[in-house]
This record gives structure tokens, sequence and C-alpha cells, in this order.
């Protein structure tokens, strides 16, 4: 292994600095809506496995030379991760209501980025396949792509010329991102049955795994040239209303019967203007009818 990077005069050792953006859904071990939903008994127990691949995360990242390590909180609530039992070597960014949300400190002058416990986007196959909404979105397009959560975030973290490290979720969600982050490490550790089942390694198989990819990945940290362009997003949705709803955002138009789309000139606004759409959309569900 390589060896540690000595101290700067902070405290903090002098390398590369890495952001972990922590979803949940494609953590060690998660296959239903319990496992993921706080609140639940389920819900406590998995907190313990995200923690965990996190900080099999944090150590490899470390272990390859990495002199300071972010991890943002980026399921639901944003704050499901077990402080007490975090890596010392790394901090936490929790709570909600941040501006870049699943990236936030993106923007932080960080050297490369890791999507931890990522899934498959709305409409296609995979445990808890979604994008940003658990229900209702039946499909995300960004410039015509096909686009789950981990290609919207590579996008933005394209424009601040970070570049994605380590993909981790289920054996889907890293196929996905062999099309949105090919030079990126894509660790397994669960090989999808159906949306809520299946395969699962064991969290000390999976934890070696991860660390062995992140310390690997820290040979690629370092900032690129920003990429800053014009972007448009489409959304699809299982009903009518939830289209009109979001169609009241400005700039925000219906394409089709439940789809709507808009444009932006750059990738951050692209997003600040999907959670936006997509916090509307969700308001409009009633019930059980949607």
């Amino acid at each position: 292994m390589t060896q540690p990077v000595p101290a700067n005069e902070s405290g903090r050792t002098a390398g590369p600095s890495v952001l972990i953006s922590a979803d949940m859904e494609g953590v060690t071990g998660v296959t239903w809506t319990d496992d993921v939903v706080p609140g639940t008994e389920q819900w406590q127990r998995f907190r313990t496995m995200l923690t965990g691949d996190v900080n099999a995360t944090v150590a490899g990242a470390c272990a390859g030379g990495a002199g300071g390590v972010l991890v943002n909180e980026a399921h639901l609530s944003q704050r499901n991760l077990l402080l007490e039992d975090l890596d010392t070597r790394a901090r936490l960014l929790t709570g909600r209501h941040k501006p870049l949300s699943m990236m936030e400190g993106i923007d932080s002058g960080v050297d490369g980025a890791v999507l931890l416990g990522y899934h498959a986007g709305s409409g296609c196959e995979g445990v808890l396949s979604h994008t940003y909404l658990p229900a209702h979105i039946t499909g995300v397009w960004l410039d015509e792509a096909p686009a789950s959560e981990g290609r919207l975030n590579t996008a933005l973290a394209a424009e601040y010329g970070v570049p994605i490290l380590v993909v981790t979720g289920d054996d889907r969600a890293c196929a996905d991102a062999a099309e949105y982050a090919r030079e990126a490490e894509h660790v397994v550790v669960k090989e999808c049955v159906s949306r809520y089942a299946a395969v699962c390694d064991p969290p000390s198989v999976t934890a070696a795994r991860i660390a062995e990819a992140a310390e690997r990945s820290m040979r690629r940290a370092g900032r690129a040239e920003p990429v800053v362009s014009r972007h448009r997003i489409e959304i699809e949705f299982d009903a009518s209303h939830l289209a009109q709803a979001a169609a009241a955002v400005p700039t925000v138009a219906e394409t089709g019967l439940r789809r709507i789309a808009f444009e932006a000139e750059t990738m951050t606004e692209a997003m600040k203007a999907f959670k936006v759409v997509t916090s509307i959309a969700d308001g409009a569900v009633q019930g059980k009818y949607g």
C-alpha cells in the first residue's frame, strides 16, 4: 500500500482532497424500501452498512494518498450516517437544503469525487432504481441521454473540473456508470435480481473491494479543465397532472402528456431547476391515486 502523506502545518495531510457523495439505495445489503426510509428499524440497521461502505472508501483513499475527505450526505433526509462511527480522517457534511444537494462540496476545490451507494435511474432495472423521486418519474434525459442520478451528478462535477474516481452500487448501477464515468472504478456490492431483491456480499467482502478500488483511483485524482455548457433536461412522469404542476415553473414547458423539458446555461443551474421541478411534482402527489 502507498505510504501515508506527511502532515502539513494545518495538521491535515498534504495530498489531494476527495468528496464522497453518499447515497443509500446502492449500499451493501440494501434491497427494499424499509432499508432506506428514515425511522424504520431496518433503516437503523443499514445506517451501519452505509457508514461501513463510507469508511472503506475513506481508508482506501487515504491509503492512496488522499489528504482530506469530505463526506456529503446524499440520501433523503441527508441525516443517515453515524458520525460517531465515521473514520476520523473524514469530515461529514450532513443535513438538507444544500444548494448543490447530493454534490454539495464539489465547488470547494476537491480533486476527485466518489459516488457511493448509487443506483440505476428511473425506468431502468436495478435495486430501488429511481431518479430523485422514489416513484412517479418514469424517465429522465440529459441532453437526450437516459440520465440516472449518477449521470446528472457526473455532469455537474465536470463543470468544476472534478473527475469521478469511484462508483459503488449494484451491478446495474455499475453498468450505467460505465457509460457516464468510464475511467472510474466501478465496485459491485450486490447483483440485482429484481427491484426489491439482490444477491448480496457480506460487508467485510465489499469493504475490501471498495477500499482497494478507492486506493487505485487516487492515481486519477486531480482537477481538469472545467466543462461548462448549456444543457437540456427532460422528465417523464407517470401522470399528466404532475407534468402540469411542474410546468408552472418559469422556463419549464410541457412537451407531451406526461413529459416536461427545460434548458439552462450551466449544469449548476440545470440541477437547481431540477430540484425545484421534482419538489413541485412530488408535492402534487395525492395519496394512493398519485
